[in-house]
């Protein structure tokens, strides 16, 4: 039997998580919950609903809405054949399409706009960095059918209320403005022409998307490039009255909001469906890799999926980049402990145990029982490593009166005092606030 053991381990390797797939265990998994908390709850102030969207959508659902020659359709999407029926299926690379999806497919506009979030996995196919991951978690909001700036301006400032909730500073808001159709076509002409004059100085990403888009370019990161970009004809200067309002209009609002930004007009945002008003929150604290939140307006992109035209406006922020920039500028969370520890000596009191302590937990007192027998010194070291605030001890002479022993656990002080069982209702809020 050993020698078969041995023959099994030696075929099966353990197996291991997929490469840019990572698991998120304890402790770390509660400073997502903490994360995700914040999140549900500035939600809440707000008044925006939870959506949930399926992971896997029809992969022409991306390649129609974030259009086709963009980075995430051309390269980065996980895409199959279903083998049951031959649909071309995606692992959702994000989340507003999906949620558009989702608002047309169920008339969810037909009573008015909706304001929605979302939290969730990502999926996009690239090479695994800091902060940039195969399966990423992403917290998104959409607002559709409204199509005025302060939606833009309530939006943004949403962002800037949850720096404040996390603890995070020194994030700086970038905005500008892609206006419309028409607009973007007058200045893609002059941006072709202006770059066909300069060849010469275009990498090989570049001339790639020269025709195709070349918007783009002007969101390089090739240092060889950046005086050319910097003096490209820019898309503010072919913007009409009506986008111009559009963007006025939103920068009076987050004047007034005391938010401080900058126009930066080589803001671009890597979906094709944006349109007026996009914005970046970007720090300097996780390198290359600065954008922490992204976001904008996408006035086309309901019709585009085939719904009534409906305008929208939304952000996404990588949970992953955001904890990271926690930790970076020292926020750390608390983490969740036990209110008591249950100790018990001798595991023939468990199912006496065992009543009391889920009377406890059912008036809101959390507790964690021993497991696995043991001396009362390593019991007590269990406890004390749990961070409880304090040992609840199943003695024999306490349960040979019906009690509990209570023993401070933090606070050196505080002398240790016994508890009726019959009466747990009546002291277990002693427990909650000790």
């Amino acid at each position: 039997m050993p020698e078969q053991t041995s023959a099994v381990k030696a075929t099966h390797p353990p197996l291991c998580a997929v490469k840019g797939m990572n698991d998120i265990l304890p402790p770390e998994s509660a400073r997502w919950e903490w994360f995700e908390d914040t999140v549900r709850a500035l939600m809440r102030r707000y008044a925006y609903q939870n959506v949930r969207v399926p992971i896997v959508e029809h992969t022409p659902l991306f390649v129609r809405g974030l259009g086709e020659v963009t980075d995430i359709v051309e390269k980065e999407m996980y895409s199959f054949t279903d083998s049951m029926n031959g649909d071309a299926l995606t692992l959702r690379p994000e989340g507003t399409a999906g949620v558009v999806r989702a608002v047309i497919e169920h008339s969810a506009l037909y009573d008015g706009g909706k304001r929605l979030f979302y939290i969730g996995p990502m999926f996009r196919h690239e090479k695994p960095q800091r902060g940039r991951y195969r399966q990423f978690h992403q917290v998104g909001v959409e607002a559709l059918g409204y199509g005025g700036p302060e939606v833009d301006a309530e939006v943004i400032l949403m962002c800037r209320a949850l720096w404040r909730d996390l603890g995070l500073g020194e994030v700086r808001l970038d905005i500008n403005s892609l206006g419309q159709s028409d607009e973007r076509k007058a200045h893609r002409a002059a941006l072709i022409a202006y770059f066909e004059a300069h060849l010469d100085v275009l990498d090989a990403e570049a001339k790639r998307r020269l025709h195709s888009n070349p918007l783009r370019i002007l969101d390089t990161k090739n240092p060889a490039m950046q005086a050319l970009v910097d003096a490209a004809p820019q898309l503010i200067s072919y913007l009409g009255e009506a986008s111009l309002k559009h963007f006025d209009g939103l920068r009076q609002m987050l004047d007034a909001a005391g938010q401080p930004y900058r126009v930066n007009p080589r803001l671009v945002r890597g979906m094709d469906y944006y349109n007026l008003t996009v914005f970046e929150w970007v720090t300097d604290q996780l390198g290359a890799q600065g954008t922490i939140c992204g976001g904008g307006r996408y006035d086309g992109l309901v019709e585009l999926i085939g719904g009534k035209p409906a305008p929208g406006i939304g952000w996404g922020m990588g949970i992953e980049r955001v904890l990271d920039l926690l930790q970076q500028t020292g926020v750390n969370p608390p983490l969740p402990v036990p209110d008591a520890y249950a100790i018990v000596p001798d595991a023939s009191a468990m199912p006496r145990v065992m009543q009391t302590i889920e009377r406890l937990r059912e008036a809101g007192v959390a507790v964690q029982l021993h497991a696995g027998g043991g001396s009362m010194k390593s019991q007590f070291k269990k406890a004390d490593a749990s961070q409880a605030r304090v040992a609840l001890i199943f003695g024999a002479d306490e349960l040979a009166t019906d009690a509990v022993a209570v023993k401070p656990l933090r606070d050196a002080a505080a002398v240790q005092s016994t508890r009726p069982l019959a009466d747990v209702a009546r002291w277990a809020h002693e427990l909650r606030t000790a």
